[in-house]
């Protein structure tokens, strides 16, 4: 597993051993990122269940100015810092549920440009995630999420301020686009 493009492009990651955890490919990264709107520039970046951190240091590569990662397993935080330190990059990380983090991230009233969000495929957390961006408004206006799960448990719930804009499926793996639905319609002010 490498960094695809940008400043860290080829610079190799730590990843798990086994199959418990499945970080997202380079193949799949780089399509993810190149499905991103050409306009679209992230500059604070969200990692939620972050695994290795491959996603979020490879927005920061690409050119995002801040990134946050957040994962619940200890191993995790071990390679996303082990990751973070093989790029040179800074970064805030949290050993914390995904949920508490999004608890603590609207207390402070914090929005990011950039969410991903890539859970355990076998869990109902995508769309828990989902519902809190929602509900505690953390994304930026023009902001977008990118979601990964197992194409076998497609996204089917209707966040009321939330649409998915574009949807892609390589092997096992859906990645759906979120963005805010405009102001008017049905679910958004």
């Amino acid at each position: 597993m490498r960094i695809v493009s940008g400043t860290f492009k080829g610079r190799r990651l730590a990843s798990f051993k086994g199959m418990d955890i499945r970080p997202t490919s380079d193949k799949v990264r780089e399509a993810i990122f190149n499905i991103l709107p050409r306009e679209f520039t992230f500059k604070k970046v969200l990692d939620l269940f972050a695994g290795t951190g491959a996603m979020g240091l490879e927005a920061l590569s690409r050119g995002a100015l801040d990134a946050t990662f957040v994962d619940s397993g200890a191993e995790a935080i071990s390679l996303i810092r082990k990751n973070m330190e093989s790029c040179g990059a800074e970064a805030r990380v949290f050993k914390s549920s995904v949920q508490a983090s999004l608890k603590q991230f609207a207390r402070k009233g914090e929005k990011f440009d950039l969410i991903i969000i890539d859970p355990p495929y076998s869990s109902t957390l995508l769309s828990e995630a989902l519902e809190a961006i929602d509900r505690d408004n953390l994304l930026e206006a023009g902001g977008v999420i990118v979601a990964e799960t197992t194409k076998r448990a497609p996204l089917k719930a209707d966040f009321m301020g939330l649409e998915v804009f574009d949807e892609r499926k390589y092997g096992d793996t859906a990645v759906y686009f979120l963005k805010q639905k405009a102001a008017g319609e049905p679910g958004n002010v």
